[in-house]
């Protein structure tokens, strides 16, 4: 390749400072902070086992990022089959005790299921989790 008189290749390189410096602010400007929601815990436990079609009882516990219990939440229980044709069933959990929930829902049929969890939390923020609960028997 031939260059033409008067120019260098060492000439851009003297912009390579300012380009990193760009880059980095792009990069430090585009990084999000922590999602507070990830900093909940939420454990489930559905009884009675082995399940069967018909009524259970869902246990559910919500904790902060500290290992404290959540109070105040309201809780929406979705059950949806794995499987489409199936109307999904659905409940409200009410509070048993500090950032302890309880609620039931109805199995209508024997197979594998879908839990999802609307949460709000009392400061307003909103959460969606799911479980799956597998194996349901008939009745």
């Amino acid at each position: 390749m031939h260059m033409p008189v008067g120019r260098s290749q060492g000439v851009t390189g003297s912009r390579r400072p300012a380009s990193i410096l760009a880059v980095l602010l792009i990069l430090v400007g585009c990084q999000t902070s922590p999602d507070p929601a990830d900093a909940v815990s939420i454990e489930h436990e559905v009884a009675p086992q082995p399940l069967h079609v018909g009524v259970s009882t869902i246990d559910l516990k919500l904790t902060d990022a500290a290992g404290d219990p959540i109070t105040g939440a309201r809780i929406h229980l979705e059950g949806l089959m794995t499987h489409p044709g199936m109307r999904p069933v659905f409940n409200e959990a009410r509070e048993a005790g500090p950032g302890r929930y309880q609620s039931s829902l109805e199995f209508k049929m024997a197979g594998d299921w879908i839990v999802l969890l609307q949460i709000t939390l009392p400061n307003g923020q909103k959460l969606e989790r799911q479980f799956d609960v597998k194996g349901v028997l008939p009745g």
